[in-house]
């Protein structure tokens, strides 16, 4: 087609050491990135992006941190310096991310659809290593993608679900943390991070529900809150970052030592 951008993006997910859970380049693509052994791990993260991710954003989103691919790398990294068992994550671009610029993103609809893609997931993981403990990390539009995974009466949650983090959040699509089950939830946001500006809002249109609703670091919601530092939206996964360090160790369950927003 000559299209020489997504030519050298597929190289670039292409190169040697480099595993995939699944893969596609048709449209803006999907890929699923295992870092670690998922069957030898005993805490697996799995990093749920927001809108704008394609594969040809996969690895490069303005910056390295502000990708799906950067950020789980350092998420990886950082895991191993702070869990005590064996630590896996995987960036899950497993749904139709949409773009910000878009009626799309105000909508639940692609985060419903890709709620069920995320179940699907979790039930595919506790197939290959049962034993272990899975946390959902979910930033910006991805938390609405995690909502839907989790919240709602007719949701059945996987026991390996340890819990779920949400940052930089627009929103669950749910009305507090309680409707998730009983699933721990956190929430953080960066002091700098324009989402704060965002209505919380649910109203329905469009065939759908336009708005997602409760703020998830407000007290009323009821998420355990985490100090996410002073950065902005795409800040939180930054390399020796406050937040990067809080995500991780609520990953590995070592969540008494988590500074507290």
């Amino acid at each position: 087609m000559g299209d020489g951008e997504r030519e050298r993006h597929l190289r670039q997910l292409g190169a040697r050491g480099r595993h995939f859970l699944d893969f596609g380049a048709a449209g803006d693509g999907q890929a699923v990135e295992v870092l670690g052994d998922l069957a030898a791990a005993g805490r697996i993260a799995v990093l749920v992006p927001g809108s704008d991710t394609t594969v040809d954003t996969f690895d490069y989103l303005g910056s390295r941190r502000a990708s799906l691919g950067g950020g789980a790398r350092a998420l990886y990294g950082e895991m191993r310096g702070v869990s005590r068992v064996p630590a896996a994550v995987v960036a899950w671009y497993g749904y139709r991310a949409p773009r910000t610029m878009s009626r799309d993103v105000l909508s639940t609809a692609r985060a419903t659809e890709g709620g069920g893609r995320l179940r699907r997931l979790l039930d595919e993981l506790r197939s290959v290593n049962p034993a272990a403990r899975v946390t959902l990390l979910c930033h910006s539009y991805g938390s609405v993608v995690c909502g839907s995974a989790v919240g709602g009466a007719d949701r059945a949650v996987p026991s390996s679900l340890a819990g779920m983090a949400v940052f930089g959040s627009p929103g669950m699509g749910v009305g507090s943390a309680a409707a998730c089950h009983g699933i721990p939830v956190w929430a953080g946001r960066g002091a700098d991070d324009w989402i704060a500006g965002a209505p919380h809002v649910s109203v329905p249109a469009f065939g759908g529900m336009v708005g997602f609703g409760a703020d998830p670091v407000s007290r009323s919601f009821g998420a355990r809150r985490f100090d996410a530092g002073s950065g902005g939206h795409s800040d939180y996964l930054a390399p020796g970052s406050l937040p990067l360090h809080n995500l991780a160790l609520i990953a590995a369950g070592r969540t008494s030592e988590v500074s507290r927003g």
